[in-house]
C-alpha cells in the first residue's frame, strides 16, 4: 500500500470521471468500459509508482535525505525484485481490463494502453529515464490529461466529443501540477542526484511559478471549455476551487520543508479531484436538463 502512493491515485481516477461525464453529456455512456477504464488507468498509475520506487532507489536519487513519502525499496520494507513482481502484476491486470475495451472499441485502445504502459516504464527506467533528464511534464499532459479523457470518452462513446479535449487540458494541468510539487519539494536532493528537473536547474522559485501556471492553466481550460459551448453553465462551479488553488499555491511559496510539501502534494491531488468532480457534475446536469 504504501507503495502504490494512494495520495497520488486521484491522478489516475479523475481523468477517468470526467472522460465517463463527457460520454455521458454526449448521450453514450456505458458503465462497463467506463469502469474497465478506472480499473486500467489505477492498474497503470501503481504500477508506474511500484517501478519508479525501486529505480529511484537504484539510481540513487532515494536516500536517506529524501523529504517525501516513505519509498519502501529505499527504506528495505521490500526488495527490488519484490517491487518488479508487483510492477508485471499491476501491469498484467492492467492489460486484462485493456483486453476488454479492445474487445469494445478496437485497435485505437490497444495503442493507447500500449503507449501507457511504455511512458510508465520509461518515466524512471531505461537509458532515458523522463524523470531524470526532466521532460515529465508534457508526458503527464498527454496521458492523464489528454490520453485519459479523450479516450475514456471515446471507449464508450466509439468517438471523442469536443468536451473531451477539452477536459484532457484540464486534468492534464492539474496532474501536472502535482508532478511540479513533487519536484519543487526535491529539488535540492534531485540536484544533487542529477537530475535535471526545472526546479533543480533554475532553483526553488521557478517551480513555485511553475506550480502556480499549470493551476491557472486547469482553471482557465474549464473557463474556455464552457465559453466554447463544450460544457454547460452548471460546470462554471469547479471554479470554486480557485480559492483552495491559491491557499496551496501560497503554502508551497511560503515554505521548503518536506511535510508542508507532502501536504501540498496531498491537496493539489484533491483539488483535482473535486474539480473534475465538479466539472463532470455540471456536463451530467446539463444533460439532465436538456429537454
Amino acid at each position: 500500500m504504501l507503495a502504490a502512493r494512494p495520495k497520488t491515485l486521484p491522478a489516475a481516477a479523475a481523468p477517468v470521471v470526467l472522460g465517463s461525464a463527457c460520454a455521458f453529456a454526449a448521450g453514450s455512456f456505458r458503465l462497463g468500459p467506463a469502469l474497465a477504464a478506472l480499473a486500467g488507468a489505477l492498474l497503470i498509475q501503481v504500477a508506474t509508482n511500484f517501478a519508479n520506487d525501486v529505480a529511484d532507489f537504484e539510481r540513487g536519487t532515494d536516500t536517506e535525505a529524501r523529504l517525501g513519502p516513505l519509498r519502501v525499496t529505499q527504506a528495505g520494507l521490500l526488495t527490488a525484485r519484490q517491487v518488479r513482481l508487483g510492477v508485471a502484476a499491476a501491469f498484467l491486470l492492467a492489460s486484462l481490463a485493456g483486453a476488454y475495451l479492445i474487445a469494445v472499441a478496437g485497435w485505437p485502445v490497444a495503442a493507447i494502453g500500449v503507449a501507457s504502459i511504455l511512458a510508465g516504464l520509461a518515466y524512471s527506467n531505461g537509458p532515458f529515464p523522463l524523470s531524470h533528464h526532466g521532460i515529465g511534464e508534457p508526458f503527464v499532459m498527454a496521458f492523464f490529461g489528454f490520453a485519459a479523457v479523450a479516450g475514456t470518452a471515446y471507449v464508450q462513446a466509439l468517438s471523442v466529443p469536443i468536451s473531451a479535449w477539452w477536459g484532457g487540458l484540464v486534468a492534464g494541468a492539474l496532474t501536472t501540477a502535482i508532478l511540479v510539487v513533487n519536484n519543487t519539494r526535491d529539488h535540492a536532493t534531485d540536484r544533487a542526484a542529477g537530475r535535471s528537473t526545472l526546479p533543480a536547474r533554475l532553483g526553488r522559485r521557478a517551480g513555485v511559478a511553475e506550480f502556480a501556471a499549470f493551476l491557472v492553466l486547469g482553471h482557465a481550460g474549464t473557463l474556455a471549455m464552457v465559453a466554447t459551448g463544450a460544457a454547460p453553465l452548471w460546470s462554471l462551479a469547479a471554479l470554486l476551487t480557485a480559492p483552495l488553488a491559491w491557499r496551496l499555491w501560497s503554502a508551497l511559496a511560503r515554505s521548503d520543508d518536506g511535510p508542508t510539501g507532502n501536504r501540498v502534494l496531498a491537496g493539489t491531488g484533491a483539488l483535482l479531484l473535486l474539480h473534475c468532480l465538479l466539472v463532470s457534475a455540471g456536463l451530467a446536469a446539463g444533460r439532465l436538463a436538456a429537454p
